[in-house]
């Protein structure tokens, strides 16, 4: 399958990443490189090779903070400290902003939406990370990066969020999606909730799979449409680990005019809170479900 349209308000893909780096308004470029299994690899890995011009983000110290365990691992940060970090990482009110990691944006999703969520408009997924920018033979930069301090003034609450109540009422009537692996979801997850990996967008090369493609997958998983009356601030409700990919899997629906809130707790939040129930093994294929109303 080919990648999504250059023109995408979601992704912007290597070829036209590469032209948009030799304007004179050159986009902010945030490199979100994150390894659940090695927290605080990304920095090194920064350090051996990245994007030329790219701004490294510790995706726990920066886009979240510290919290209670019933907050999950990465609560939501600070709005004040988010502001902080985006005029470090040089952002100004009219700044063009795109992010990408070595996970076909599965970390990177994390900063799109929390800049979203603050109120920035032009914010962009490198369509294949890394991993595409290479494979085009672009050349990578051992330069430290030194932008100049930002004005950015954000405005936080832009996109919908829910918490662990409002997850429990989408996920009763078939309206919480769960973006881990399969496996992650056979092992708990919470009681209703619908298994929608979100790697499952990407195609064999990393890419987002085309948008006919995606159409046709999401019009198949929810045959039903979008409800009526939903039980919270948008028709459909996504989970993951600890929020990281589960805002990847908003950026997809977000490209196809499917409105999703994220719950930023998810399921380290709710396994960490002994009031809450756990299902295991499969669930529902969301394919078997009429409308949730």
């Amino acid at each position: 399958m080919s990648a999504v349209p250059e023109t995408s308000h979601i992704t912007i893909g290597v070829a036209e990443l590469a032209d948009r780096l030799r304007d004179s308004r050159r986009p902010v470029l945030l490199d979100v490189r994150y390894d659940p299994q090695r927290e605080g690899s990304g920095h090194a890995a920064f350090a051996q090779g990245h994007i030329p011009g790219a701004v490294h983000v510790d995706l726990p110290g920066e886009l979240a903070r510290p919290g209670r365990p019933e907050e999950g691992r990465h609560p939501l940060p600070e709005p004040g400290d988010l502001q902080a970090s985006a005029r470090r990482w040089g952002i100004n009110e009219d700044s063009d902003i795109v992010v990408y990691d070595t996970r076909a944006g599965l970390s990177a999703g994390r900063a799109w939406w929390l800049l979203r969520w603050a109120g920035l408009e032009s914010v962009r997924i490198l369509d294949g990370g890394l991993g595409a920018w290479t494979a085009a033979g672009h050349p990578l930069s051992l330069e430290p990066s030194a932008p100049l301090p930002g004005d950015v003034v954000l405005t936080p609450g832009r996109l919908p969020v829910i918490d662990a109540d409002q997850a429990a009422e989408y996920a009763r009537r078939g309206l919480l999606f769960d973006a881990r692996g399969t496996d992650a979801y056979e092992r708990g997850h919470i009681p209703g909730a619908l298994s929608l990996p979100a790697a499952a967008n990407l195609g064999e090369a990393g890419t987002l799979l085309d948008p006919e493609a995606l159409r046709a997958r999401y019009a198949t998983l929810l045959p039903g449409g979008q409800p009526q009356q939903p039980p919270g601030p948008a028709p459909f409700a996504v989970y993951c680990g600890s929020g990281v990919a589960a805002a990847f899997q908003v950026s997809v629906l977000a490209a196809l005019d499917i409105p999703v809130a994220l719950y930023p707790g998810s399921w380290s939040a709710w396994s960490a809170d002994p009031r809450r129930e756990a299902a295991l093994g499969p669930g529902l294929d969301p394919a078997d479900l009429e409308s949730g109303g």
